[in-house]
């Protein structure tokens, strides 16, 4: 059965750094923790759902899933560690 996902595991692992990357982004900007976890368990659970129904659709697809997914998650996380710094820099910024 893991040979299905073998195509898709650098996303699968990728999205998970991501995922705490954002959290991590989350606590800084002052978000409930608790709140936050619901949110990433819940997100993490939509997406385990859509990926376990979709992955036989997508396969065919897995190269360019694997390019825009990898590219959307350098792009949050640079977006995320940024934001970070600005507001460790200047507590006031908004």
């Amino acid at each position: 059965m893991l040979e299905e996902f073998m195509p898709l595991m650098g996303l699968i692992i990728f999205g998970n750094i991501e995922n705490l990357i954002l959290a991590s982004h989350g606590v800084v900007k002052g978000a409930n923790p608790v709140k936050l976890g619901i949110l990433s368990v819940l997100a993490v659970l939509m997406w385990l759902i859509i990926g376990t129904v979709g992955t036989s659709v997508a396969m065919p697809y897995a190269n360019v899933i694997d390019f825009i997914g990898g590219l959307a998650i350098v792009i949050l996380g640079v977006q995320s560690m940024v934001e970070a710094l600005r507001f460790h820099e200047d507590p006031n910024y908004d």
